[in-house]
């Protein structure tokens, strides 16, 4: 005896479903205005301090007297091309400028030994302004990076192709260096307007 077969009820066209305007707006609000997650809202924006003396990169707080902040190596170039630190800083930027040297440093001239006995004692003399301390290590790079990003009322005195890299990175903080035989600053607008050597 052979099975029954099913009955098949009539074939109806599958009908599209219609996008009413309610559903537009619906979406837009939902992609417009996402569902706000309770647990991100909680977390800390991390947004870095701009202080208030930089008018876009163009620092307020660097006016004469010139705190300028001295890296090992400007010290020992000095030596080698006969130049006095506080006249050569003056000469560029004409203006009274007060040399200032970090614990960093100074232990970093220390370490050197005797060949750099000379800058050594030049970085002791009473002109020089000493800034203590308070980190572990005595990384001059990593003291003069983080002093300047905290408090950008210096400029940073160097040869050191990778400091200088790093301190362009900051914005409004000028670079002092050696060239040709005098000192040259970059970043100090109204340093260049008043006659200091750029190249």
């Amino acid at each position: 005896m052979g099975r029954a077969k099913a009955k098949k009820g009539p074939k109806y066209a599958v009908m599209k479903k219609i996008i009413t305007r309610k559903t537009i707006q619906h979406h837009k609000e939902e992609v417009l205005n996402p569902a706000k997650d309770p647990q991100k809202e909680k977390l800390p924006r991390n947004v870095p301090y701009v202080p208030s003396a930089l008018f876009f990169e163009y620092n307020t707080a660097l006016g004469p007297p010139y705190r300028v902040l001295v890296d090992t190596n400007i010290i020992n170039f000095s030596i080698q091309n006969k130049l006095d630190l506080e006249k050569g800083m003056m000469d560029c930027l004409y203006a009274k400028c007060t040399p200032c040297i970090t614990d960093c440093v100074m232990a970093e001239l220390e370490k050197l030994g005797q060949k750099y006995r000379v800058a050594l004692r030049i970085a002791k003399d009473p002109q020089f302004d000493r800034l203590p301390c308070i980190h572990k290590g005595t990384y001059a790079d990593d003291c003069i990076v983080d002093r300047v990003t905290q408090h950008k009322c210096y400029i940073v005195a160097t040869c050191d192709r990778d400091l200088k890299r790093r301190i362009r990175k900051i914005p409004g903080v000028p670079i002092m260096y050696i060239t040709q035989h005098k000192y040259s600053i970059e970043r100090l607008p109204e340093a260049t307007i008043g006659g200091a050597p750029r190249f």
